[in-house]
């Protein structure tokens, strides 16, 4: 069951018409030469874009960033990255990674009001994570080394978190984005959480989406499934999906969580995150009927297969 509550309007214009799909199964959301294409319009809110690029040996795109910072992070390859703006002109060679379960990639960030060009030799799929933004901050190349890889949870609810954009981590003005991966079987945003108010200190407003991934077997695809639940009046958000490859899933509001691996196959998720806030920081608060699972954390060991990989050592 998935459930697509009305559009309203967000505070970067109007959403488009129709019931808000919440669930993008693979292809929903395709656009040109995007495999996935999400907008601060086609999501009905404010701040949070991603797109999902593949290009073939020797491909390239350009695209002009408007007023929003990103960031490309390769998911499967390896490309250049060249970006002129008023700063001047710089391009970023990025090593990539043969997939998301073999390694951390580098990225690169690139400012609003710039002109970027991705181009790749040997083709791939990139992720270009983006939110809407005021500050117009110098375009640079995040170092794989640089990438914080966290281990969260224990037991059935450990899962791997890279860190590569989170907030304290790599300089953004609001974009905040991390890679989580989690072992067949087991659950991740768990205990379900959510960031829909302004709470100092406590919770941020943050729009969030979740892009999926998954390890197959024997050429059988891989599947997870994701929640979501309203968390107050006026925050309806009521999702149930099955998510495959490619799928996203538009989180505006709620509690989210969990995110389930089905045994045997491993997920990746890709988080995208922006908000209206004047501070640049991920603040949840936990479900109450669920909080409690943390506290059991210390009494069991984490997963044994993870991590799946480290970042890289930094070169010398």
């Amino acid at each position: 069951m998935t459930s697509t509550p009305a559009a309203a309007p967000g505070p970067g214009g109007p959403a488009a018409p129709g019931p808000r799909r919440l669930h993008l199964p693979a292809g929903r959301a395709a656009d040109g030469p995007y495999a996935v294409r999400v907008t601060p319009e086609s999501a009905g809110w404010g701040h949070s874009s991603l797109r999902i690029l593949e290009l073939a040996p020797g491909g390239s795109h350009t695209f002009d960033t408007g007023d929003s910072e990103w960031i490309v992070l390769p998911l499967g390859g390896g490309c250049e990255v060249g970006c002129a703006d008023d700063f001047g002109h710089g391009t970023f060679a990025l090593t990539g990674r043969e997939s998301a379960f073999t390694g951390v990639s580098d990225f690169a960030y690139v400012p609003r009001d710039a002109r970027v060009t991705v181009s790749s030799g040997g083709g791939g799929r990139f992720a270009l994570t983006g939110a809407r933004c005021t500050r117009r901050l110098p375009a640079r190349h995040g170092p794989a080394a640089g990438v914080p890889v966290e281990l969260r949870g224990s037991g059935s609810c450990s899962r791997q978190v890279n860190n590569f954009a989170a907030a304290g981590v790599f300089g953004c003005d609001r974009l905040i984005a991390v890679e989580v991966l989690t072992p067949g079987g087991n659950w991740s945003s768990f205990p379900p959480h959510k960031h829909d108010e302004d709470r100092p200190g406590e919770e941020s407003v943050l729009e969030e989406i979740y892009y999926f991934e998954f390890s197959g077997h024997d050429g059988t695809p891989g599947l997870g499934y994701q929640r979501v639940s309203p968390s107050g009046p006026g925050r309806d958000t009521d999702v149930l999906a099955e998510v495959r490859d490619g799928d996203v899933v538009l989180i505006p509001d709620g509690w989210h969580g969990p995110s389930m691996a089905v045994p045997g196959h491993h997920m990746y998720y890709l988080n995208v995150m922006a908000g209206p806030g004047a501070d640049r920081a991920w603040l949840i608060r936990d479900h109450p009927d669920h909080a409690w699972i943390r506290g059991t954390w210390p009494e069991q060991p984490v997963d044994p297969r993870l991590p799946f990989y480290r970042a890289p050592e930094p070169s010398r």
